[in-house]
């Protein structure tokens, strides 16, 4: 990639990485429709790992599936942003091992403010989630890095 147009990409990976750390901060905190109220309310905090998740798919029958996937698969996903977005901030790119402590710090910040501040509910299992959320974020802007590379070989 050309230098002026690597500039160009980690621009814009910047501007959609401030969005996505915006949007972050209002669906944790903010977020009336995902029960988020920093003004109080219902409570709710795990730190045993995995509990959450059997409970989720111990109960699936009751809460439905589509609920399971979306609390599930939504701290994949949501996450995913960050670990493909890390590593295209800077000229010299994250690795692998940094994406991952890095989405586990994010976690880990958001986690503990919801138990501070009390809005959402602190989950030990969210971590996970998220943290594996980034990995699979990384692996999908190295796919991509790598499959940019291999079409450039192939001209």
């Amino acid at each position: 990639m050309k230098k002026e147009t690597g500039k160009k990409v980690r621009l814009l990976c910047r501007v959609f990485f401030a969005g996505y750390i915006l949007l972050l901060i209002y669906l944790m905190f903010f977020s009336e429709e995902w029960g988020r109220s920093i003004l109080g309310g219902d409570y709710r905090y795990n730190l045993v790992p995995f509990r959450e998740i059997r409970r989720y798919l111990k109960y699936r029958g009751t809460i439905g599936s589509w609920r399971v996937f979306l609390n599930l698969a939504g701290n994949v996903v949501g996450f995913m942003p960050f670990g493909a977005l890390l590593p295209a901030l800077k000229e010299k790119a994250a690795g692998f091992w940094r994406t991952a402590l890095f989405s586990l710090e994010l976690s880990l910040f958001i986690e503990l403010s919801q138990l501070v501040l009390q809005a959402g509910s602190c989950d030990v299992d969210d971590l996970m989630l998220n943290t594996l959320g980034g990995c699979l974020g990384y692996a999908l802007h190295r796919l991509v890095v790598s499959g940019g590379k291999h079409e450039k070989e192939k001209n």
